[in-house]
């Protein structure tokens, strides 16, 4: 790893007033909250995630969780600005008890797809089965099968690669996942 790399807490994005009815969602708890999103929202590189993770410590102090590291790693590797990047969730809410996945992901995805709309990314990035089989409506969509190829997302071109969780789980898919990060740098500096 680069010695000039160092992990940083992106800045959470204020939630819009439709955060309000996202908190119908059955992730969402007296315990969780509503995460919209973190970055610049104005990046032209739009990452999707499985669900928020978690942001403090047992004391309440805000740290970089494995999953960012790993992503931001990732982006500075293959020598993207961290502004150039924007990270939002399909699931607004950290789950914090066992609920119903499917109604969950499909209450979701409005919310997900509004944001795409408004937003305007010039990119979109999907990482891990959960998102990547949300976001094509295809329950039998993985990651293993689609990475490598460029697809359409909401009108967007899209990326498909491992989720960082499984990166850190797996280190072998870590070259997968650092092409996949390749391909999108490649296409971002000879577009944008």
């Amino acid at each position: 790893m680069d010695s000039n790399f160092m992990p940083i807490i992106w800045p959470e994005i204020e939630a819009p007033p439709e955060a309000a009815d996202y908190e119908q969602c059955e992730v969402c708890t007296q315990k969780s909250r509503v995460i919209w999103g973190e970055g610049n929202p104005k990046a032209p590189i739009f990452v999707i995630l499985d669900n928020p993770g978690a942001r403090e410590d047992k004391e309440g102090r805000e740290f970089t969780c494995g999953t960012r590291q790993t992503l931001q790693m990732a982006i500075h590797q293959v020598g993207l600005d961290i502004d150039n990047i924007y990270v939002t969730y399909l699931l607004k809410c950290r789950p914090l008890r066992k609920y119903d996945k499917e109604s969950a992901r499909e209450f979701s995805k409005p919310f997900l797809f509004r944001q795409i709309e408004e937003m305007q990314p010039k990119l979109v990035v999907c990482l891990g089965d959960v998102v990547v089989q949300s976001v094509f409506g295809d329950g039998e969509a993985h990651v293993k099968n689609l990475r490598g190829s460029w697809h359409t997302v909401a009108g967007h071109p899209s990326m498909v690669s491992y989720h960082p969780l499984a990166i850190r789980r797996r280190p072998n898919l870590m070259r997968s996942f650092m092409e996949d990060w390749e391909m999108l740098s490649k296409r971002f500096f000879e577009e944008i």
